[in-house]
């Protein structure tokens, strides 16, 4: 197969890499790369089986949109939020384009309602409390797609790019670069069966973060320049929304960034789902991790959200991924496959937690198979400690928060390794390949990893 632009991973980078092309009256023909099915094929079987049924590839991972379409759907409208592209690109600039792409997702049906700007003076309160906590508050304007319609509108987005020529080839992966020298020609791929190479003029790689181990053993492999990255290490935290309702009426989502005694690793808060689901992903070596959702119709009683610790490595170590992993198998392994789950209370007692206990509680989970025991025979010294010091912290800032029956899951990892070094049109060392998205380490979330692919878009244009 012979194309001008090659993109591997139908993620949010990939998605508006191509539709910025076809914005931009782009010619060239367009091969989308995606391991996954086509978002109206989508379907995790745990809504009707009550438990993970192993679906490989995940569903809720993989496919159009990639993990975007099963998240909460959260846009943050903010360039200090989403990972650190604007350190590439320029502050400013990176806003411009936050602005330029919120307002295609508001072509393709977004809600036009923007959270947490209504009651500033409730927010400086919220600060305050995190300033005396030691803590700093990120306050970032957040535009809620919601899990179902998000999913809306990227079939929407689907629809366009598959009607104005891009070919998409579902459950297609890719194996390799095809190289000639130190130019980047394409890629080899499969589909069922069949094996085949695709030869292109351009090669976009954005796999996601769910790609992001194949693209560090392909910059291994290839000597594409790069550098280990941050890898996150944490909880899904899940309270009553009584507890949360004071941030999540003003804020809907707060950031809270902290670095506890005594070791002083970053750790922070990270997608809150107000009435929200708390969620098993599972990745294709059999790793189960945690995540949040939240619908904009359909609500629970409970507000989930993620506490991770930011792990940076210095030499000779350069396997932050395989690190992170080997906790996830740990905890995995005591679990029996399944996502385990602890009370705050009983871990500050030294005790493991019992499935009566949790039948008992206020507070009862919404991830029903989860697996009552101890996250912290699992979950390394250094990690715990900075965990349960931030949400002791956090407890001033929201007076509950370290209760009892604050329930924390295990394993929650973000894989934002790897980052790819490139210029500011996002050209790495070998001629003719771009990495995008959150598999490049650049990026974190919907909004920055398409900004990414918008850029993306442009340079590509401005090359034909």
């Amino acid at each position: 197969m012979h194309c001008d632009i090659v993109i591997i991973g139908a993620g949010p980078a990939g998605i508006f890499t191509a539709l910025e092309l076809l914005r931009r009256g782009s010619k060239q023909k367009i091969v989308m790369v995606e391991k996954g099915h086509p978002i109206e094929r989508r379907r995790c079987p745990k809504s009707v089986t009550g438990h993970c049924v192993g679906c490989k590839p995940c569903h809720v991972t993989t496919g159009f949109s990639g993990a975007g379409a099963f998240s909460d759907g959260k846009l943050s409208l903010s360039a200090e939020v989403g990972g650190d592209l604007p350190s590439l690109i320029g502050e400013d600039a990176a806003q411009q384009l936050i602005d330029y792409t919120d307002g295609i997702y508001l072509a393709f049906g977004a809600d036009t309602h923007i959270e947490g700007v209504s009651d500033p003076d409730a927010v400086k309160q919220i600060r305050k409390r995190a300033i005396q906590a030691g803590l700093k508050l990120v306050d970032c304007p957040i535009r809620h797609l919601g899990t179902e319609k998000a999913q809306e509108i990227y079939f929407a987005i689907e629809q366009h790019l598959l009607a104005n020529g891009v070919e998409i080839l579902f459950d297609c992966e890719c194996h390799n670069l095809l190289l000639k020298g130190e130019t980047c020609v394409g890629v080899a791929v499969s589909q069922g069966a069949q094996f085949f190479d695709i030869n292109a003029k351009q090669t976009v790689v954005a796999t996601g973060r769910r790609g992001a181990d194949c693209l560090e053993r392909i910059c291994a492999e290839h000597g594409i320049a790069h550098q280990p990255g941050t890898v996150a290490i944490g909880v899904r935290v899940e309270v009553r929304n009584e507890i949360m309702e004071s941030v999540n009426n003003v804020l809907y989502e707060s950031k809270l960034i902290g670095y506890p005694k005594p070791f002083k690793n970053k750790v922070r808060t990270f997608c809150q789902n107000p009435g929200g689901f708390v969620s098993q992903e599972n990745y294709d070596n059999d790793l189960a991790v945690v995540n949040g959702h939240s619908y904009k119709e359909l609500k629970s009683d409970n507000t989930n959200l993620a506490v991770l610790c930011s792990h940076n490595f210095s030499e000779p170590f350069n396997q932050p991924i395989a690190y992170a992993q080997k906790i996830g198998e740990l905890t995995n392994m005591l679990g029996a496959g399944r996502i385990l789950v602890q009370r705050f209370g009983d871990i500050l007692d030294g005790k493991r937690t019992w499935q009566k206990e949790l039948a008992q509680s206020n507070l009862r989970p919404t991830l029903p198979d989860a697996v009552a025991g101890d996250i912290t025979a699992a979950m390394p010294y250094r990690a715990m400690m900075n965990i349960l010091n931030f949400i002791q912290a956090v407890d001033h800032v929201v007076p509950g928060f370290a209760s009892t029956e604050t329930l924390l899951y295990s394993p929650e990892l973000k894989f934002y390794s790897n980052r790819v070094k490139m210029d500011s049109c996002l050209r790495t060392n070998l001629v003719g390949l771009y990495c995008l998205g959150d598999s490049s380490g650049w990026t974190r979330g919907l909004m920055m990893a398409s900004v990414m692919g918008v850029l993306m878009g442009r340079c590509l244009h401005e090359q034909e």
